[in-house]
């Protein structure tokens, strides 16, 4: 348990502290936020803060589960395990994609930077990368990182997919995520505060599998899942890593996380999701980032089809401002409902646990 405390602290603390250097050393070399034209008025004061803030997330995280490690040394099978490297691969590889992306807007000046394609081909190649190794990455029990079973609180048997069929869904399953988190960070600490809920959710789900692991004791109940523990470091860290910099992201916003941390988080989050076995349970976890992903699918299809809006605006937190809301109301009840999502979701997989342990 000290570990995961150390885990967090140590994300919290690099983030809170390494922030507002960031963004000094942003604003000197000029590295601003572009507005897109077509959206609300009150964010048009917002153009040129510092951006790409999520290069100190993923450096938090990262720090934060290389420093909690330091408190396992000295425990036998307690060092740094291919689930934990993975996850920060998926982290530090959605990063770079967004990194590149929040560069050439600030390049060439305008508020689109990587072309849709380009995006992709970028989370298509760590994506895929990430499924193929999580299910080549075998330990001594024969155990891999990820099954190819579909799952929800734990792996549905009868849904399991031929290997490429999996590949395909964790790539879809990755891309959507990231993609989701990146259109809810359009508010001032919204995506951060959001994904810290998530985060403290997965800390609390693979502690729990920690503690009830199959390979530890043969019990009813029990979670066949690779390094619980680690799993529990990365996402006590990432977590931290939101909290501080929310700090400073909070409104009014002094730096954006920008693409760099939107996609990096979003990526974290789908990669806890596969590797605790619990992808669908995240669609209840991560429910705000779905319904304002699914706001611009609504948005986009029914406007081509029929030529009108079904929202004043996409994604859905900017309809809720043309409404007449304060950002920080829109803001502050977006954070209520990820919140009710978080314990609905944390509900469901403890009553899954009684189930099978016959409670």
């Amino acid at each position: 348990m000290k570990s995961v405390l150390v885990a967090a602290a140590v994300g919290l603390i690099i983030s809170i502290l390494v922030t507002p250097l960031a963004i000094k050393a942003f604003r000197r070399h000029g590295f601003g936020q572009e507005i897109r034209d077509d959206g609300p008025e009150s964010h048009l004061s917002k153009k040129g803060t510092p951006t790409m803030g999520g290069t100190v997330m993923v450096l938090a995280t990262v720090l934060g589960y290389l420093v909690a490690h330091l408190f396992l040394i000295n425990q036998e099978g307690r060092g740094v395990t291919a689930t934990g490297l993975l996850l920060l691969f998926l982290l530090i590889g959605l990063g770079t994609v967004g990194f590149l992306d929040d560069y050439l807007k600030i390049r060439y000046r305008r508020s689109l930077g990587l072309n849709k394609t380009a995006k992709l081909v970028g989370q298509l190649v760590v994506g895929v990368t990430f499924a193929v190794l999580a299910l080549m990455a075998d330990d001594e029990n024969g155990t891999a990182v990820a099954t190819t079973a579909v799952s929800f609180v734990r792996d549905i048997a009868p849904l399991t997919l031929p290997a490429f069929l999996f590949i395909a869904l964790a790539y879809l399953f990755i891309a959507g995520f990231s993609n989701a988190v990146n259109l809810t960070d359009g508010l001032d600490g919204l995506a951060a505060g959001c994904s810290a809920m998530v985060f403290a959710s997965y800390v609390i789900i693979s502690f729990w599998q920690f503690g009830h692991d199959c390979a530890g004791e043969l019990v009813d109940g029990c979670y066949t899942v690779r390094d619980p523990l680690d799993v529990t470091l990365v996402a006590a860290a990432a977590m931290g890593a939101c909290l501080g910099f929310l700090w400073w992201n909070t409104s009014p916003a002094r730096i954006f996380m920008g693409d760099t941390g939107s996609l990096a988080l979003g990526g974290l989050m789908s990669g806890l999701a596969i590797v605790t076995r619990t992808e669908l349970l995240l669609v209840v976890l991560g429910g705000l980032f779905v319904a304002v992903t699914l706001s611009v699918v609504i948005q986009v299809g029914f406007f081509r089809a029929t030529r009108r809006r079904v929202f004043r605006m996409a994604p859905l937190h900017h309809h809720f401002e043309l409404a007449g809301w304060a950002e920080n109301t829109v803001i502050v009840r977006f954070w209520l409902v990820t919140g009710m999502a978080v314990a609905f979701g944390l509900g469901l997989f403890y009553a899954d646990w009684l189930a099978f342990a016959g409670l």
